[in-house]
């Protein structure tokens, strides 16, 4: 790349979605038609050749739809038997939906540090934090990097804890040669439109080795059905719509390649990027292949250097500003600034660059000349 100063810059949105859509356009606009004339609009075909296609992928033997990921780890955790007050150990920073499911479910979270490492659960501080009412771990594979999950099962074993991974943003992640959702009893996924493997709306997944659990959590997401109107289990509205279903289906023959494609734009930014003005680029551990769903920076003034980049027509995220333990939705946890000091300072100096599959050498230039140009200009 040109260190000129005279880079022609050109506009790069955060997220575009457009490249990777056209491929699919016609395909998926031809088998919404076959869907329309089927009527088959809730629990149709579709939606058991995606599970079928999304359990061989993730290397499980079972994947049950569901209307979200936020539900897919509510209704693993309530599968699991998660009884009213227990605890639930939980990363400090993450998505405030990993706290959220837990209360809904009925348990406590109980938050802890992440590591520098990799920006997910500290091992190191799990054992602390359980007391005799924990029951359950749920590390979060954040930005597309999965967690020390063998460092982490080796705690539960200890514990006697039950493992619900969150892989919301890690499809098609590994890590010490196991792929996300390998350790756990169960694994939550979330194909929200922006997701690495994303639909056109809200959408998400449960995978699990153990059949029963599936059974059950088929169950628990229409009405606690296990056939039409028997009802075994209080359960809820959650099934996977079957217009996201075959959208899902379509777009899962491309993820390789899409994951391929972020990890190329991770690494020019990681040679790039690398010694420009305070940034301290996102850390891959040890035998991690991150599939980059986010690529974070952390800077001392992320508004500052944001604004930057919007003058320049360049998007940007902070993912996530508001630890979930500092919010006013979890003040009565008791929580206050200084209880997780790695994860504080993350929520203050993340960034996240543009990424998506598809992205042009050119959007890299820009985004890349203008960070400098902001360091340069002090």
């Amino acid at each position: 790349m040109s260190d000129s100063p005279t880079l022609e810059l050109v506009r790069v949105p955060f997220v575009d979605l457009t490249a990777s859509h056209s491929r699919l356009r016609d395909a998926i606009l031809a088998e919404i038609g076959e869907l329309i004339d089927s009527g088959a609009f809730t629990n149709g075909p579709q939606v058991a050749l995606f599970e079928d296609a999304y359990a061989r992928y993730a290397g499980a033997r079972h994947c049950v739809g569901v209307a979200n990921g936020l539900d897919a780890l509510r209704l693993a955790l309530v599968a699991l038997g998660l009884q009213q007050g227990e605890e639930v150990v939980v990363p400090a920073n993450t998505f405030v939906a990993t706290f959220e499911a837990v209360v809904q479910a009925g348990g406590v979270p109980v938050p802890v540090d992440v590591s520098a490492r990799d920006y997910n659960l500290d091992p190191d501080l799990v054992d602390a934090a359980a007391t005799s009412r924990t029951r359950f771990l749920m590390p979060v594979h954040l930005y597309g990097q999965l967690a020390d999950m063998e460092r982490l099962a080796d705690v539960a074993r200890q514990r006697g804890l039950v493992v619900v991974e969150d892989a919301c943003q890690a499809h098609g992640a590994t890590r010490d040669g196991r792929p996300a959702g390998a350790i756990g009893s169960a694994a939550a996924w979330s194909f929200y439109p922006g997701k690495n493997l994303g639909a056109f709306g809200d959408a998400g997944a449960l995978t699990t080795n153990d059949g029963a659990l599936a059974e059950t959590v088929r169950a628990l997401r229409e009405h606690g059905q296990s056939e039409k109107y028997r009802h075994r289990l209080v359960g809820y509205t959650s099934r996977l719509d079957t217009i996201q279903a075959l959208v899902l289906r379509r777009k899962l023959e491309l993820l390789d390649l899409w994951n391929a494609e972020r990890r190329a734009a991770a690494a020019y930014y990681l040679a790039e990027l690398e010694g420009v003005g305070d940034l301290r680029l996102p850390p891959v551990a040890p035998g991690s292949e991150p599939v980059w769903h986010l690529f974070v920076v952390r800077t001392a003034d992320p508004a500052a250097l944001a604004e930057h980049l919007r003058a320049r027509g360049i998007g940007t995220g902070r993912h996530y500003p508001e630890p979930p333990h500092l919010s006013e939705a979890f003040r009565s946890l008791g929580y206050k600034r200084g209880s997780f000091p790695v994860a504080e300072s993350l929520a203050d100096e993340l960034l996240s660059l543009p990424i998506f599959p598809g992205i042009a050498e050119r959007q890299l230039e820009s985004v890349v000349a203008a960070t400098r140009e902001f360091f340069d200009r002090g």
